[in-house]
């Protein structure tokens, strides 16, 4: 199981975000989302469109709590996703491999995508580190991204971004600066 594709996975989800172009305002735009991770996808509803969008504002939360320099409040938002969307893990095998990890394919399939992207996240930031997570400094872009880089030096979402800080709206149509929105409120007993 390749926990870093489904990390990926939760910044394609977050980098949708785009005010005058939403991939996400239907099901043909959720469905090209999961075009190359087919075990996400299957049968897609509306209610499917407005749970991709929270999730995608929760993940965003994230990345921009963590460019803050706001660890606790990140891993806090992380951990309630991880809570409300557990895994299942189970032993499969296919396509001539041998006997392997994967998920549980049960639930909907915005459960099914929160499940894999918090536990992808979760995976990436006790392997690198919270600091990683960062949010495109160019003006007007807001794109999120692991920073990769030996020194964790990264600051922009792509060279492009980097070398025209002031162009970044013809660099990047998505995914404006936007405000964290409010932690979801704890289950008792939590």
């Amino acid at each position: 199981m390749d926990l870093a594709s489904y990390a990926d996975l939760a910044v394609d989800l977050v980098n949708t975000q785009h005010p005058s172009h939403d991939p996400l305002r239907d099901l043909e735009g959720l469905q090209a989302l999961l075009l190359h991770r087919p075990h996400l996808g299957g049968r897609t509803a509306h209610r499917d469109l407005d749970a991709m969008r929270d999730l995608r504002a929760e993940l965003r939360a994230i990345f921009v709590s963590a460019a803050r320099g706001d660890a606790e409040d990140a891993i806090e938002r992380l951990n309630i996703l991880l809570i409300q969307h557990p895994v299942h893990p189970q032993m499969t095998r296919h396509d001539g491999q041998d006997w392997h990890l994967h998920f549980n394919e049960g639930g909907s399939i915005p459960d099914r995508v929160a499940a894999r992207t918090a536990m992808g996240l979760a995976a990436k930031i006790g392997s690198q580190g919270i600091d990683r997570l960062g949010v495109c400094r160019a003006e007007d872009c807001g794109r999120v991204y692991f920073d990769t880089t030996a020194k964790g030096s990264r600051r922009y979402c792509s060279d492009l971004c980097a070398g025209r800080p002031s162009v970044t709206a013809a660099c990047h149509p998505s995914a404006p600066r936007v405000s964290v929105p409010r932690r979801p409120a704890r289950r008792s007993g939590q």
